[in-house]
């Protein structure tokens, strides 16, 4: 006997209640097993594996890649073989198979369900009978599955035709019964959208959706700018001491020990200043007006990878040295660019360091990690010609571009974090006392 597992989106821990679909590992009839990975889903932390709760059959995928998902949602549905192994906790979400056979629009049939692919949308996959191309009833057994917009009613050959030119076919008016696509409608729409202008040129315009990461940045971004009073304080530092000692370093290291970089020599500098500015390693809870200021000092590296920025953590600096720090930062900007990060290493940071590396730039003006206080931009070194004791000599210099929030830390005491850090970075023997 055959039932439905319907299964909904889990609650992943860490304050989600929510999830986008990042990519389907599974089509609509494909045969899988217990555990296998069905799909990723987007939280505003990390990208997080799904895995099958059953094995069975995919008898329908609940959403588009894309969409958002609340927990408790359903994600995708199963035809399971119904046996008495099943756990009652999987057995809550279990309907009997004649009770949905309105799903596939005809009576059980023994021919296997149509496959289709991980990218095909849902209206591809619900919106048609795989064996008749007829147009699948909503009724209230199969509402929760239809989408927010009218069902697409057109054939395979059109939906990949607008996937090849890059047309959405929701905007396209129907003619056909029940607003079915056809060609000429098709074609008329590309006429008219895709017309040359009067100068006889076309007017080309990609349009690429906002997901993924790239959406969630956008969205703390906005957040972090609409709700946090930012002002920026920008100082030149002259490394030239703090990269001779660097180098003579890394020439002098053991091949166990991770090459340093600039980003080590701030992270000890921090770790020495932080206690005298509490309230810029701290969290700051504006529903309560309560600011939580921390003794660990846990340190976000902000770090570009192929799906956007990550800030990955690197946890209780003030008890690591300099080779430890460095390690660190390689081991979990790594992991953040290979998308390997755990939930547990991308928040929990207490302030942020962010750097442009080679491309630097003179200054920068970036946005607070909030619920931080503060945040710190490293920009490029540069030989330039400064005045020392009289003389203008050529030194390597680099700026620090920082961000505070107002609300908790003043325009002194920033400036004054900023300076101390400076000094111990022009004087680096002691940052080692």
């Amino acid at each position: 006997m055959m039932e439905f597992y319907s299964f909904k989106l889990p609650d992943l821990g860490e304050g989600i209640v929510e999830s986008e679909i990042d990519v389907w590992h599974v089509s609509l009839g494909e045969t899988v097993d217990e555990d296998q990975h069905i799909a990723d889903v987007i939280t505003d932390k990390a990208v997080v594996e799904i895995t099958a709760p059953v094995s069975g059959t995919v008898a329908a995928l609940a959403c588009n890649v894309g969409e958002v998902l609340a927990v408790g949602q359903e994600l995708i549905r199963f035809n399971v073989v119904a046996n008495g192994n099943i756990t009652n906790a999987a057995s809550n979400n279990m309907t009997n198979t004649a009770s949905c056979t309105t799903l596939a629009g005809v009576e059980q049939q023994t021919a296997p369900i149509a496959r289709a692919s991980s990218s095909e949308p849902v209206a591809d996959l619900l919106g048609e009978s795989a064996n008749t191309g007829a147009s699948i009833p909503i009724t209230s057994e199969t509402s929760h599955l239809a989408l927010p917009h009218r069902t697409l009613l057109t054939s395979p050959s059109l939906r990949r035709r607008a996937r090849q030119v890059g047309i959405d076919l929701s905007l396209v008016p129907g003619s056909g019964p029940n607003g079915r696509i056809r060609e000429k409608d098709f074609d008329a729409y590309m006429a008219v959208t895709q017309a040359p202008s009067h100068q006889g040129k076309r007017l080309a315009c990609d349009e690429v959706p906002i997901r993924g990461l790239r959406r969630i940045i956008g969205q703390k971004m906005l957040q972090a700018k609409r709700q946090i009073p930012h002002y920026s304080y920008i100082e030149e530092v002259d490394v030239s001491a703090l990269e001779e000692l660097r180098q003579h370093l890394n020439t002098t290291r053991h091949e166990s020990q991770a090459k340093l970089t600039l980003l080590p020599f701030i992270m000890q500098a921090l770790t020495k200043v932080l206690p005298q500015f509490p309230h810029c390693n701290a969290h700051f809870d504006q529903e309560n007006d309560l600011l939580k200021q921390h003794q660990a000092v846990h340190i976000g590296i902000a770090t570009m990878t192929k799906a956007g920025l990550m800030v990955p953590v690197v946890r209780h600096c003030e008890s690591l040295d300099i080779w430890q720090s460095a390690r660190e930062v390689a081991r979990v900007s790594r992991a953040a660019r290979e998308g390997k990060s755990k939930n547990s290493e991308l928040s929990g940071s207490t302030i942020t360091l962010t750097s442009l590396g080679a491309i630097g730039g003179l200054a920068t003006t970036p946005i607070i990690n909030a619920p931080e206080t503060s945040i710190i931009g490293i920009n490029k070194i540069q030989q330039r010609p400064v005045v020392k004791d009289g003389a203008i000599v050529i030194r390597r210099m680099m700026n620090l571009s920082s961000s505070f929030d107002h609300r908790i830390v003043d325009g002194f005491d920033g400036a004054e974090l900023i300076q101390a850090i400076k000094t111990l970075l022009e004087n680096p023997a002691t940052i080692f006392l």
